[in-house]
């Protein structure tokens, strides 16, 4: 009896070996050939899955986005849970430490976020892709900021449009500098900076 085959799974597992070899061999080095071998399957399997390399590039970055996004979501609900409770600034911090390379899956994110934003500057088919990245964690972070607001925890006048670029601005030179330079930074300084921001708007 043949072997019946979820799509959706091969093409995640594919998405896999795309990471896979990103993080260890860096994005160029991620070729339909490479990442069949990688995956342990020929690459005319992957084609059957991805007409294209940019098909699969394009499906890893959505499938990047996903996963980070599980995540996330995991960490709103007892955001919601808990309007206004006394919890609600270590809830804050949890929910944008999640967009930080605290440990080893999200420092693979990490670097995995920046090799697809810089391929997509020369690669006119990622840049949408990767717009789109940004454009969902910038929302996010100002979703974040506007709830605190109205539950009491920023001031009435927090200007949230920049104060949403700089909070923006500082996971992702945490983010960078964690990545580039992992000697010079640790989880607890990290966690630390965020931390002081978050108070330093709160007290705002």
């Amino acid at each position: 009896m043949p072997k019946i085959v979820d799509p959706e799974a091969r093409r995640r597992a594919v998405a896999d070996a795309v990471f896979r070899v990103a993080v260890r061999d860096g994005l160029e080095n991620a070729s339909l050939r490479n990442v069949a071998e990688e995956a342990g399957l020929a690459v005319g399997s992957v084609r059957h899955y991805f007409a294209s390399h940019s098909e699969l590039m394009l499906f890893a970055m959505r499938e990047l986005t996903r996963r980070v996004e599980v995540r996330v979501r995991s960490r709103v609900e007892p955001l919601l849970a808990s309007p206004g409770g006394p919890d609600r600034a270590s809830l804050v911090e949890e929910l944008l430490a999640e967009l930080l390379p605290l440990d080893a899956p999200r420092h693979d994110e990490a670097v995995l976020w920046l090799a697809f934003t810089t391929a997509a500057r020369v690669r006119p088919e990622l840049r949408p892709r990767a717009d789109e990245l940004h454009t969902g964690m910038r929302e996010m972070v100002e979703r974040v900021l506007r709830g605190g607001q109205r539950e009491g925890g920023f001031p009435e006048d927090l200007d949230v449009p920049a104060e949403t670029l700089r909070l923006v601005a500082l996971l992702d030179g945490l983010a960078l500098t964690a990545v580039l330079q992992p000697d010079r930074i640790t989880t607890d300084d990290m966690r630390r900076v965020l931390r002081l921001h978050l108070r330093s708007l709160r007290g705002a």
